[in-house]
């Protein structure tokens, strides 16, 4: 059997390493797995397939901006994508993240509707099924199920400068999948497989049905707790975040608060945050890492791991923390609560930064080791790498009758 995935990037961010971990996994299974992706950090693979170039995702984002359409350019690129796929052939083809301002959807849906060639989507985020927006819960807005036009989001994400296309880019991708000859719809999680089942796309699909991300426990486990602490000069009670970019949507403001709130612990955030931004005494910044021992080593250093993300289709890095034995504090929104187990943390109520305080004064009550136990189990029942991608690879073989 031959899969190709297709994503914007390969070894890079938390898509990125799903697509290379479940890459890796099957070739070690002997099933001929190819990628084809707009950006890597590890380009030394016979099967991966690097789609355009730095010059052309930069002037299709320009174009995209300007005209409103997001993947209607890259015409070159998905040409050249189009007969990569011709030659290799795959019996089915599975797309992650595609809006990266490096390829043409229409162009590429038309070759696969044309060649009856099956289509797995997985829905790290809502791309797929509104007319630009990857999120939108915190704007309350349900166009989506029946069509968009007048949308709150085109400044989120890829922006949009003029023109509102929001409703034809929907109709446009409706008329797309509905030609698909087999599909199947991927949620990362429970939630997010619900919020899939109310769009007017799903009609056409043959599958829906969820398949939670995965943790590589192999190389998330509960390490050192001295290490990281002893780096950066940590003593007493320590919380973590972790995330790409830290913005308003990341909970930048909350962990604020909540270091003003408790003078006495110690919060770490992991990722980028712009400059400017005046930050209590007592939150250390990181900066990002593709280093997953660090990160490991941080997840392991401290005492509880916080996310007041209220927009996740599944939360990867709450589900690392798990793995390295960390508590979880979460609020209770979108698939927030599905990844927080019985006695792996709490979930509170959407900005209610009280009850997170109280959350942590339990924790620090009880003790890390309280948790640890219950964590590990949670995790390895519900997020071990080789059980989840082998969910995919029953999915492949079912769409694709090669079983």
């Amino acid at each position: 059997m031959k899969v190709l995935q297709i994503n914007a990037v390969y070894n890079l961010s938390s898509t990125g390493r799903n697509v290379t971990e479940s890459h890796l996994l099957m070739l070690e299974k002997g099933i001929d797995s190819y990628v084809a992706y707009s950006k890597t950090n590890k380009p030394d693979d016979p099967n991966l397939y690097h789609i355009g170039s730095a010059l052309d995702v930069k002037l299709h984002g320009l174009l995209s901006r300007i005209s409103g359409k997001q993947g209607y350019f890259s015409h070159l690129a998905t040409r050249n994508l189009v007969k990569y796929i011709e030659k290799i052939k795959p019996d089915v083809v599975h797309l992650h993240n595609l809006h990266g301002n490096y390829i043409n959807l229409p162009m590429l849906m038309k070759y696969l509707d044309d060649k009856k060639v099956p289509v797995v989507i997985t829905f790290h985020d809502f791309w797929f099924i509104t007319g630009k927006c990857m999120y939108f819960t915190t704007s309350n807005c349900e166009k989506w199920q029946e069509q968009c036009g007048n949308c709150p989001n085109l400044q989120d994400g890829n922006r949009t400068w003029f023109f509102d296309k929001t409703e034809e880019l929907l109709k446009d991708k409706t008329q797309m999948f509905s030609k698909t000859d087999k599909l199947a719809l991927v949620g990362v999680s429970k939630w997010a497989t619900d919020e899939v089942c109310k769009s007017p796309i799903a009609r056409y699909a043959d599958i829906v049905k969820p398949i939670y991300n995965w943790v590589d426990i192999s190389k998330f486990y509960p390490r050192d707790i001295k290490k990281a602490r002893d780096k950066y000069g940590i003593n007493g009670f320590m919380a973590i975040g972790v995330s790409s970019i830290w913005s308003e949507r990341k909970g930048l403001k909350s962990f604020i608060e909540l270091a003003e709130k408790m003078p006495e612990i110690t919060v770490v955030l992991v990722g980028t945050i712009n400059e400017g931004i005046e930050l209590p005494k007592n939150i250390i910044t990181v900066p990002s890492t593709s280093s997953i021992d660090e990160l490991a080593e941080l997840y392991s250093s401290a005492d509880v791991f916080i996310t007041f993300s209220l927009e996740e289709t599944f939360g990867k890095v709450s589900a690392e923390a798990l793995s390295c034995g960390t508590p979880v504090i979460c609020y209770n929104s979108t698939a927030n609560p599905e990844i927080v187990g019985e006695g792996c943390g709490y979930v509170c109520e959407k900005r209610n930064l009280n009850q997170v305080v109280e959350s942590i004064k339990k924790i620090e009550n009880n003790g890390k080791d309280f948790y640890r136990d219950n964590c590990l189990k949670y995790v390895y029942d519900n997020f071990e790498k080789e059980k989840k991608i082998g969910e995919y690879i029953d999915l492949y073989k079912e769409i694709s009758d090669k079983n």
